[in-house]
């Protein structure tokens, strides 16, 4: 028996894994997110915590018998946040998240400081990295900085309270842009360039590894075996990949979740940074794969209808009621500014076409394919890298409705598969990973696809009609990127 806790931005979730790889309960804790100012997006690491533990102890009141039967907790977790600890291990600010955009200037300065970023991190420098956030720090917040002892993904600041130990593994550590991503290692040059030295790194593990076991008093608390190991876990997109079988290469996912990603495995390590396509170690040992990501998903979804006054569930049935229309508003999805294939951090979410015509329903339609284009636009970022793309399985909260599925599956043109367990694949890879560093499996043979449910293909109706639709939704923001810029300024 397994646990696998994933901490989101939205929610903390844990799931209860059995040998066989059957799903035996699961527990989900919400989390907020803070916006003090514009660009700016930040949570309380203690929240993180006391979601953790109210979701292990729901799961302990339902599943006494199984918890105890535990042997290891795997860990997946929202990518690159900043969460900033003193010597003695107490946080310093709150953390800075993957979609925090203040940092731009100083992803300037950083690619200044080592012209030679992209070779060693398979990455540009964006804003919503970790390292780009260490250097606003310092500029904008001197106290703060010169206490830095230690820096910590949020998944880590979890594992730290744990097992007692500062430790990472690869795949989330490859967002950081300190990782030497080809010889998954802590980069001098990169550590250099921001003013910090190597121990305030966490060790570094692969991610089917143990880093460690649960604390004494927890393992009592949580009613665990006092003998529980806590294996390295992923990034929550690579742990994704884990949980839903995208370990080969040519295997890939869409993560409808606050953002969006699109997910390739790799062979080997294959950069492509100037079209804003990430390529990050994997959390098995050995391999690598490339992402697109935009920054608001489902996250636009959640916008609109809190702006409307409604909720997710009646904006998709109103929209899938609603037949699409020649002259519907189309709509740019960066609300949170976006990475790929754009790194525009300044980027502003935008509808186009509105009139006295123009319904909610058309504006969920709108919020859907604008989502959709964004996809769209990864995915060519992930070809003209080479990337050979051959399977595509859907995951996230957004893989429930398959009105938006058929949308997406006609945009881009590709069979979708959704499989049992898709909405929780980063904590279900996440407990995989810790089988795995329990048993010494084989990390392919564990990581298989799970069962299919269901596949969409593409509508051809449908496809015509997006994309007649796709080359004004592209043009819109190389017409808008100045007048981006320039609110930002």
């Amino acid at each position: 028996m397994d646990l696998g806790i994933d901490i989101g931005t939205s929610a903390v979730k844990v799931v209860l894994v059995d040998d066989d790889d059957r799903l035996i309960d699961q527990e989900s804790q919400p989390l907020a997110v803070s916006r003090p100012q514009p660009l700016w997006s930040e949570q309380d690491p203690e929240a993180w915590w006391r979601a953790t533990g109210a979701a292990i102890a729901a799961l302990r009141g339902r599943q006494a018998k199984a918890m105890a039967a535990v042997r290891g907790i795997g860990l997946s977790g929202q990518m690159h946040g900043a969460t900033l600890l003193d010597a003695a291990g107490r946080v310093l600010r709150p953390a800075m998240l993957w979609n925090d955009g203040r940092s731009g200037a100083e992803c300037v300065e950083l690619e200044r400081r080592v012209p030679d970023l992209p070779r060693i991190t398979g990455n540009r420098a964006m804003a919503g990295f970790t390292a780009p956030k260490l250097l606003w720090v310092k500029r904008h917040e001197p106290a703060i900085f010169a206490k830095v002892a230690r820096v910590l993904l949020p998944k880590d600041h979890v594992r730290l309270r744990l097992i007692g130990e500062a430790a990472s593994e690869m795949s989330d550590s490859a967002g950081t842009l300190w990782l030497d991503v080809a010889r998954r290692r802590w980069s001098p040059e990169m550590l250099a360039a921001t003013d910090l030295p190597v121990s305030a790194m966490p060790t570094l593990h692969e991610g089917t590894e143990a880093t460690g076991r649960l604390r004494p008093e927890l393992a009592a608390e949580w009613g665990l075996d006092p003998r529980t190991i806590v294996a390295g876990g992923g990034g929550d997109n690579a742990a994704g990949g884990a949980g839903i079988g995208v370990v080969s290469p040519g295997r890939a996912f869409l993560s409808l979740g606050t953002s969006g990603v699109y997910f390739v495995a790799t062979p080997d390590y294959r950069p492509n940074p100037d079209r804003g396509v990430h390529t990050f170690c994997h959390c098995l040992p050995g391999t690598w794969h490339q992402m697109a990501v935009i920054l608001s998903a489902a996250a636009g979804l959640s916008w609109l209808a809190r702006l409307t006054g409604t909720d997710e569930a009646t904006l998709l049935a109103e929209a899938q009621a609603a037949p699409p229309a020649a002259e519907a508003p189309l709509f740019l999805p960066y609300l949170s500014g976006e990475r790929t294939p754009h790194n525009d951090p300044a980027a502003k979410g935008v509808f186009f076409g509105l009139s006295h015509a123009s319904e909610r329903a058309q504006l969920t339609q709108a919020v859907l394919e604008g989502v959709g284009f964004a996809l769209a636009d990864g995915q060519a970022a992930l070809i003209e890298a080479g990337t050979r793309i051959d399977n595509v399985a859907v995951i996230g909260g957004g893989a429930r409705s398959r009105y938006w599925g058929a949308m997406l599956a006609s945009i881009l043109d590709r069979t979708l598969t959704y499989h049992e367990g898709g909405e929780v694949g980063p904590a279900f890879g996440a407990a995989r990973l810790s089988r795995i560093a329990v048993s010494g499996g084989d990390p392919v043979a564990v990581c298989q696809p799970l069962p299919v449910t269901h596949s969409i293909a593409p509508d051809p109706a449908q496809k015509a009609y997006h994309q007649a639709r796709w080359p004004l939704y592209r043009q819109l923001y190389q017409d808008l990127k100045q007048r981006f810029a320039g609110l930002a300024g």
